[in-house]
């Protein structure tokens, strides 16, 4: 009996710290990835461009855009791009507001350019509104390519042409474009999201370019061949609440290639508060588990892919990149729990584990940060407190702790003296606990930092409680709640952040 009691606990303590080290495979995929961006500049599709300026109908599905749709139409108005060669659709889907009235304003402004569609019956979301249109620009030959967008985003002079140009690859079929945060002067939830959009776009997405394999085309900036367009049916899926990856994936299953263009800039308005934020982050995570679901049949199969020709949507790396981020949450809520365990049945053990799960840590954000506002130098400055704060305070003293053990403790019992506190052994203990059960007590924190916002002195405590916690927790634990509500079988309704047109550009 006690044979089996001790290999009981080797067991568990191996599986223990299995848990926690498997927590450092979405920085270590995440370093990967990003570190592959270095390579963009020798692999990329530019060999295979030239000037190309296709007949182009931008899509804009609308509702109560009227703050914000009269800029974006102004500026795409003055794109360098062959005025004859670019109109605008604005798909009104039964807006309430002025959005009617601006679009028809600028129908008049820029006759034989800018056409209103109105759409009576909406709110069927946005895939819906996308068809409408699709079925009215589709039906004229004239269309030879086609860009969706979003109301309230500012395209640069020239990001259309950027894009375009690599339509003059018929292996192409569709293009997406670097969308940046363009609030100013912002606050620190627009900042967190302006350096998230580094690295998740400048620096992911070139990556995956290298790789010759694209997650996902962003939702404001996605430029269609009509090829590719009627290949897919001439219709967006509207089976999920993430029809842009579903367009993504379809398109490169068909043999067709997407790609990121980074110098074709987008300024969006991104949610300014944690409930707007929360609200749309959990809409495209539920979108992430239904297409997880739905292709299913892809995921870590290479053989497949180069039978098939699906595109490296089946290949070990997409698949890691997909996964390390998908089941995050839960490598924190594992590495918790090993530690927990580790505490409580071999401490010298879990002490090393920790070491090693934060030490990985620390390089990773030391390299990531680095190279990512090393890509987008003016958004860097813009917002480098949030850059260097994106895992949090108090994560950072985590770093701190397994970097020098012995410094840290050393400062914290200096301290405690000079306020005349005693620290006990056990003291010591549940501060170490505490550390342990950080990755969860962090999602737990991020809740907290929704649930305050909107009572008094919410405002300020808040970001302040984001800061101390990081955003990635906070990302995490809005993933964690849109598995949880698609679980359960909620509603699929498109919960549409407001605009206020602070756009600057």
């Amino acid at each position: 009996m006690t044979a089996i009691v001790h290999a009981a606990v080797k067991v568990s303590g191996l599986l223990a710290v299995a848990l926690v080290l498997l927590a450092a495979l979405p920085v270590l995929v995440g370093t990967y990835q990003i570190g592959l961006a270095s390579l963009h500049g020798l692999r990329n599709d530019l060999r295979r461009c030239r000037p190309y300026f296709p007949r182009t109908a931008v899509l804009i599905p609308a509702w109560n855009e009227g703050a914000v749709v009269n800029a974006s139409i102004d500026r795409l108005m003055g794109l360098e791009y062959p005025e004859d060669s670019l109109r605008v659709y604005v798909v009104d889907d039964a807006s309430t507001d002025e959005t009617p009235d601006v679009v028809r304003a600028k129908e008049r402004q820029y006759p034989g350019r800018v056409f209103h569609l109105r759409r009576e019956n909406g709110g069927q979301g946005k895939a819906h509104t996308l068809n409408y249109g699709l079925e009215v620009v589709l039906a004229e030959p004239w269309l030879q390519a086609l860009l969706v967008m979003d109301a309230d985003v500012i395209y640069s002079p020239s990001s259309l042409r950027k894009m375009t140009r690599h339509l003059a690859d018929p292996r192409v079929g569709a293009v997406t474009a670097y969308i940046k945060e363009g609030s100013r002067p912002g606050n620190a939830i627009t900042r967190f999201v302006g350096y998230e959009y580094i690295a998740a776009q400048a620096a992911a997405r070139r990556g995956q370019n290298v790789l010759g394999v694209l997650a996902c085309l962003a939702g404001g900036a996605q430029l269609h061949s009509r090829e590719n367009l009627e290949a897919l049916g001439g219709r967006i899926d509207t089976t999920s609440l993430a029809e842009d990856t579903f367009t993504t994936f379809n398109t490169q299953l068909r043999g067709r290639r997407v790609v990121f263009e980074p110098h074709a800039t987008v300024l969006a308005e991104e949610p300014g508060s944690v409930s707007a934020l929360w609200k749309q982050r959990v809409r495209w995570a539920r979108g992430n588990v239904q297409v997880t679901s739905r292709f299913r049949y892809l995921w870590f199969r290479p053989l497949a892919d180069r039978r098939e020709r699906r595109g490296g949507l089946g290949g070990v790396s997409f698949g890691l990149i997909w996964f390390s981020l998908f089941l995050q949450p839960f490598f924190m809520l594992g590495a918790t729990a090993g530690l927990t365990l580790l505490f409580f049945t071999n401490r010298p053990l879990a002490s090393t584990a920790f070491r090693l799960l934060w030490i990985v840590t620390a390089l990773t954000y030391v390299f990531i940060t680095t190279l990512t506002v090393m890509l987008d130098p003016v958004t860097g400055r813009h917002c480098w407190r949030e850059a260097v704060l994106f895992p949090g305070l108090v994560s950072l003293v985590m770093i701190a702790y397994a970097l020098f053990p012995g410094w840290v403790r050393a400062v914290v019992l200096e301290l405690a003296n000079l306020v005349g506190v005693r620290i006990t052994p056990w003291e010591v203990g549940m501060m170490i606990l505490f550390i342990y059960v950080w990755p969860t007590l962090s999602m737990a924190a991020a809740v907290l930092a929704k649930t305050v916002e909107p009572r008094p002195g919410g405002r300020w405590l808040s970001p302040l409680l984001v800061y101390l916690i990081g955003y990635g927790p906070l990302l995490c634990t809005m993933s964690l709640a849109a598995y949880l509500k698609e679980l359960r079988g909620a509603d699929m309704t498109w919960e549409k952040t407001m605009k206020t047109g602070q756009v600057t550009g």
